[in-house]
Order: structure tokens, then sequence, then C-alpha cells
């Protein structure tokens, strides 16, 4: 099945979305059968910080062919969950239910509408990861980014500071659930901030090409005209603290060109660099803003197999043209 003729070593950026996941849990498994294939760094949100440390766990338990097991396990545990579980799975890209969400947040508190605190996820969290071997073993570096609540940063939980709690929050739906606390802050999903933060892979990794996988498609071809597809493109849109996270970045540029880092290393590092994509496009049809709420098995297969096919596409366009220069160079 192997594709790639030479020795590829890539950072992933794995994207939020949901039950969308299961298209990034695709791609994954395709890439893991390509033995020319390694893996550096991994920056992930919500859905996709679930099957990052799918993936790191599964690689600790028994190399690729674990890590294919592991993410294909979360993956059926997400199957066999139903109710609430297709809402805390949505993620800021369950744009329909959000929209219900927020007209009952305007009246009641997540304690009133979920007086338990019950998060579903939790307990697939807990069975199927190890977070002290994961902080121990991680067979490459991990991003995890969640939203902090008091002031919208972006915060990443590297392999020293992952835990249940970090991937939690970096799943967690703030009209369903109070915010998870960790060392005294509050954070919500990382959706928010960062989906997904390239950052970590630019000024902490080594990796020449850094793979971002999406779940949503960049571009849309129809114009939106039912108040459903409006309210979604809008929402798609409306997020500011994209512009803030491109602050954040410009901020750290300059640093490191004041002395942080050798001005020589920063331009060979950006010069060098190439982005690949790895989307959808439009394959989940008019329902998108929907379908980031259907956990039904059927479903969830269908997006895996779509993400092998993006995924062979992406690596037969590389076995073809190993020079090629990515979608950002």
């Amino acid at each position: 099945m192997a594709t790639l003729a030479r020795d590829l070593t890539l950072a992933l950026a794995l994207q939020g979305g949901g039950a969308h996941g299961a298209f990034t849990w695709g791609v994954l498994d395709r890439l893991l059968e390509e033995p020319a294939l390694s893996i550096e760094a991994i920056s992930a949100t919500s859905s996709g910080a679930m099957n990052a440390v799918a993936l790191a766990q599964g690689w600790i338990e028994d190399g690729r062919d674990g890590a294919r097991a592991t993410l294909a396990a979360l993956w059926d545990a997400v199957a066999h969950q139903n109710g609430m579980l297709q809402w805390a799975f949505a993620g800021p890209a369950g744009l329909g239910l959000q929209s219900w969400l927020a007209g009952m947040s305007r009246h009641f508190a997540p304690t009133t509408i979920n007086p338990l605190g019950i998060n579903p996820l939790r307990a697939i969290v807990a069975r199927l990861f190890d977070f002290e071997r994961l902080r121990r073993q991680a067979p490459f570096k991990l991003f995890v980014a969640a939203t902090r609540v008091r002031d919208g940063a972006l915060v990443l939980f590297d392999n020293a500071r992952l835990d249940e709690d970090a991937l939690i929050a970096s799943t967690c739906l703030p009209q369903l659930f109070a915010p998870v606390v960790i060392d005294g802050e509050a954070y919500w999903d990382g959706g928010y901030a960062g989906n997904p933060a390239l950052e970590p892979l630019v000024y902490e990794c080594a990796s020449r090409d850094v793979l971002c996988v999406l779940v949503q498609p960049r571009e849309h071809a129809l114009v939106p005209t039912s108040a459903r597809e409006i309210a979604a493109r809008v929402a798609e849109l409306g997020f500011s603290t994209t512009f803030l996270r491109e602050v954040a970045m410009l901020r750290r540029a300059r640093q490191n060109l004041d002395g942080t880092m050798p001005v020589a290393w920063l331009g060979r590092r950006l010069r060098g660099l190439q982005l690949h994509l790895v989307e959808p496009e439009e394959s989940f049809g008019a329902g998108a803003a929907r379908t980031p709420l259907n956990t039904h098995a059927a479903f969830l297969q269908r997006l895996r197999e779509l993400g092998r096919e993006r995924a062979q596409a992406w690596l037969e366009v590389r076995a073809a043209d190993p020079a090629r220069r990515g979608w950002f160079g």
C-alpha cells in the first residue's frame, strides 16, 4: 500500500470539528500505512486533539499498528455513545446546535442545562488514554489547544502538561459544560483561539513540511441563502480570535528577530517551511453545518473513507514530485 519512496518527516496540524474529526481519522489511518513517513509533532484542537492523543497512545503500545487500532477504538466508542455525546463532540463547528444552545444560555447557565456536569467524553478518555505514560513516552511532540476564558488567549498544553483535564478543556463546549479549571485558570474549547495552532510547529519544530488536516472546507462555491446557512457561514467567519492569533504570531516573529533566536535561523526556517493541506473540500454536502453532531457509525465510517481517499491523493502528488512546493510555498 506504500506510496512514498523517500523518507518524509511531517509536523501535523489537526483541526477540530466534532464528528467531522472522523475525516482526520481516515487521513491518519492512511498516513500510518506509509513506512517512509515519520511524525515530529502534532498541534491539535478539540476532536483533532482526541485524534492526536489516540495516535500517540497507540504508537506507544504497538507502533503504527497500535496507533491505527487506538484511533479505531476512539471512534468506535464515539459511535456507541449517543445523546449528550453528540453535543459534547460538536465543538464550535456544531453551529446549528450552538445556535439553539446560545438561546438557552441566555436564560440558563451550564449548571442548569447540565446540573450534574456530565461529560461523556471523560469516560472514553479515561478508558483509552494513560496520561502518565504519554507524558513520559510520547513518540512525538504534542500541543493541545484550549481557550483561556478570562482573555480568550490560546494556551497550548505540551507533553509535560498533558493530562485528562487538558484534553477535555480542548473539547469543552461552553454552552453546555462549565469551564475546565486547570491551575486556577478556566478553559473552553480550543477552537475559539486556534483551530489548529501553527505557531508551535513553526517555532518549536524542525520539520520542513507541515501537513494541515482540515475538516471544514476553506471555500464554499455556493452563496448561503437560508437562515441556517447564513448563520453557519457567519459563525465560521466571525471569530475575532483569528486576528489575535495573527498578532501573536507577528509579535513572536519580531521577538525572535530582536534576538531570542538567531535571525539567520529564523530566515532559513520561514523560507524553507512548506504547508500542505488535506481537506474534504465540499464533500460533506449542503448539510455540513449539522453533521458535526452526527456520531452514527455509518456516517463516521464514510468520513473515514473520505479521509483515506484525500490522504491517498496527497501522497500520490507528493510521490510524483517530492520537490513540489506546498500550499504556503
